[in-house]
């Protein structure tokens, strides 16, 4: 029945506040609300979801890919509950109720302003992390501002690493204005304005690629979407099996953390497209303002001074004004700072960079927890998702309540503003 809180500890601190960082808060509260005034919560933001909304907007993306029970509440009625009860249930689409962005994100706020979740909120960057010299001694993070902060548990949901840039895309000599090329971790759709009589090639082919080409064919350019695989369309990030126990108890029986990785990596697939984004860039193709270059790759990039000549792997050639590229991130122990850390100080088995965690996503015994896709050896495909953010909160609590939370933060160093305790309710 867990332990109770004794005056001395440190608290548990969760590194980010994006969806999945929800899921845990909302989840560990429910479980235990007395530890809320010993619960912090750093984000560079210092407020809930605002990476998560940024992306949403700046990508135009209209709905969730994950279906009506899959979000931050404990109850997996609540959304449901929540979209009839406001006459907004014609926002959940389809027949697994994926909803709009605008009512998950007033769903997700309603959560937050009735838990009093924005309270467990501070502004900050987590710079450097240190464990204690012995397991049972508190961990020490240095934040950004200059304080050290104190905590027993710790819990990474910092999201995706860096951005994937191809190697075609890295070293080009910069005679190119940054508009001519961007990353889709960097692009604001809604901040382009027009772009008649543009030709836009985007690369990719999961949903973030089809996203920017419906943007960039709404601003009247026309796109040249080009993929190394065969497009695929499906409701889902990966089969809904993975999102059951029709897949995943097999998995969770797999001994070899290699065969995991396999099984992870085949479900994923590269990524796709929803069923209606796919339709939408099949009407533009055979309006004939998309060209579709399935199976191909881009193999050189020169810049001729107001547009690219770009050299594909079939031999064929695209000229361009601009290059959109949805690559994604890196994915990997290597490419976390913080975790690049922590396996200097705790090394722990990877495969492929991906960390052996324990079954309730622990690090070695060190107190600190990882949310989100470097969970996957252990949840499976879907563990970048927010159904990997439910079960991985519903793990995590777990084990923290067979650790006896702490009690309190203590900043350290001079000058520092003291972490107050968030109020209790």
């Amino acid at each position: 029945m867990g332990c109770e809180l004794t005056a001395g500890g440190a608290a548990i601190v969760v590194v980010g506040a994006g969806p999945q960082a929800l899921c845990l808060c909302a989840q560990l509260l429910r479980k235990r609300p007395r530890w809320r005034r010993h619960l912090r919560v750093i984000d560079p933001a210092g407020a809930w979801l605002s990476r998560w909304r940024r992306q949403m907007h700046r990508l135009e993306v209209p709905m969730l890919r994950s279906p009506a029970p899959h979000h931050p509440h404990p109850n997996p009625n609540a959304l449901r509950d929540y979209a009839h009860g406001r006459g907004r249930g014609h926002q959940l689409h389809g027949p697994f109720g994926q909803p709009h962005t605008g009512l998950f994100s007033d769903f997700c706020q309603q959560l937050i302003d009735s838990e009093n979740l924005a309270a467990l909120v501070r502004p900050g960057q987590v710079r450097e992390l240190r464990l204690a010299p012995c397991r049972s001694g508190p961990l020490e993070l240095s934040l950004a501002s200059g304080e050290r902060l104190q905590a027993r548990q710790l819990v990474l949901a910092c999201g995706p690493g860096e951005p994937r840039w191809p190697a075609w895309a890295l070293d080009l000599p910069p005679l190119h204005p940054p508009a001519a090329l961007q990353h889709s971790r960097t692009l604001n759709l809604p901040a382009l304005g027009r772009l008649d009589g543009q030709r836009v090639l985007v690369v990719g082919g999961g949903l973030t690629s089809g996203h920017l080409a419906l943007g960039a064919l709404e601003r009247g350019a026309t796109v040249e979407l080009l993929c190394r695989r065969r497009l695929r369309a499906q409701p889902f990030d990966s089969d809904p099996g993975w999102l059951g126990p029709k897949r995943l108890k097999a998995f969770a029986a797999e001994p070899s953390w290699q065969r995991r990785r396999q099984l992870v990596r085949q479900a994923r697939g590269g990524g796709s497209l929803t069923p209606e984004v796919r339709h939408r860039l099949e009407q533009a193709r055979r309006g004939g303002r998309l060209r579709l270059h399935e199976q191909i790759e881009v193999r050189q990039l020169h810049w001729g001074g107001s547009h690219w000549q770009v050299a594909c792997s079939d031999g064929s050639a695209l000229t361009v004004e601009r290059i959109w590229l949805a690559t994604g991130h890196q994915q990997g122990v290597s490419h976390q700072p913080l975790l690049r850390q922590l396996q200097r100080q705790r090394p722990l088995e990877l495969v492929d960079d991906w960390p052996v965690l324990s079954p309730e996503l622990g690090w070695g015994g060190a107190g600190v927890f990882v949310m989100g896709g470097l969970s996957a050896l252990q949840l499976g495909p879907a563990a970048a998702t927010i159904h990997g953010g439910r079960e991985g909160a519903r793990r995590i609590t777990a084990g923290l309540l067979h650790r006896c939370p702490p009690a309190s933060a203590t900043v350290l160093g001079s000058g520092a503003e003291s972490l107050r305790a968030a109020p209790e309710r």
